[in-house]
């Protein structure tokens, strides 16, 4: 192997993360999606495309760059990993409407994702009524093997669900680093949002403790350059 060629993959294995879920390995990848390689399926959460322009109608101005970011960073995660399935995991859309505002390039750009591979719309509390233009199919939930994909987190054994779009801090050397994360204790996992102008939430609250029945999960926190595997017990 070439120097060349093990940089290469070097950078490869820092970018990504092993994930258990259920006795399956997936790929926490740290552009924020997940990759279950023998089926060929990329999963991503909380996109929250349009949330600029929905914000903007109430007065609320902010740059309305989001979807197109968002979609470019979709499209490079797509790149590297080809699947031949993409399931969009809830929140796709900020709103009913949102994707009445998609620019033709935006709309474009979604249907070049979706070309030559399979793709379901899970609906989610912000976008619970997707219209069937946008290609791909909508699914209240999926089931494939051990595995339940659904945007609102239960917490039973082997759901990958969204929506509360962990992220976590943590401590040292007199700095810390808050990031958005993947939160997983083995049978269940809770993916970051995806979306450039979404938010998170710490894993230290309550609303976790109702999925994860103890701080013995881990935060695989997306860093810079590679991702970082850290007990939630040491977040603050």
């Amino acid at each position: 192997m070439t120097a060349h060629a093990r940089a290469s993959e070097d950078d490869r294995v820092s970018r990504v993360s092993a994930v258990t879920v259920a006795g399956v390995t997936l790929i926490a990848d740290i552009s924020g999606a997940l990759v279950w390689e023998e089926q060929g399926l990329l999963v991503v959460s909380d996109l929250h495309l349009e949330k600029g322009s929905s914000f903007a109608a109430r007065g609320v101005l902010l740059p309305p760059y989001d979807t197109a970011a968002t979609l470019g960073r979709l499209a490079a995660v797509i790149s590297r990993h080809d699947p031949r399935m993409v399931i969009a995991l809830g929140d796709s859309f900020h709103d009913r409407t949102a994707h009445e505002r998609l620019s033709e390039t935006d709309r474009d750009a979604i249907g070049a994702l979706q070309a030559r591979r399979d793709w379901i719309w899970i609906a989610g509390n912000h976008d619970p009524a997707l219209p069937p233009d946008l290609g791909g199919v909508v699914a209240s939930e999926v089931a494939i093997g051990p595995i339940m994909f659904r945007h609102e987190p239960t917490g039973a054994a082997g759901e990958i669900a969204g929506h509360l779009h962990p992220k976590a801090r943590v401590a040292a050397r007199g700095r810390s680093m808050e990031r958005r994360c993947f939160a997983s204790d083995g049978e269940r996992a809770v993916m970051p949002a995806f979306g450039a102008y979404s938010g998170g939430l710490s894993i230290r609250d309550a609303a976790f403790a109702r999925i994860f029945s103890s701080l013995s999960f881990m935060a695989h926190l997306l860093g810079d350059r590679r991702l970082h595997a850290i007990a939630a017990s040491r977040c603050c």
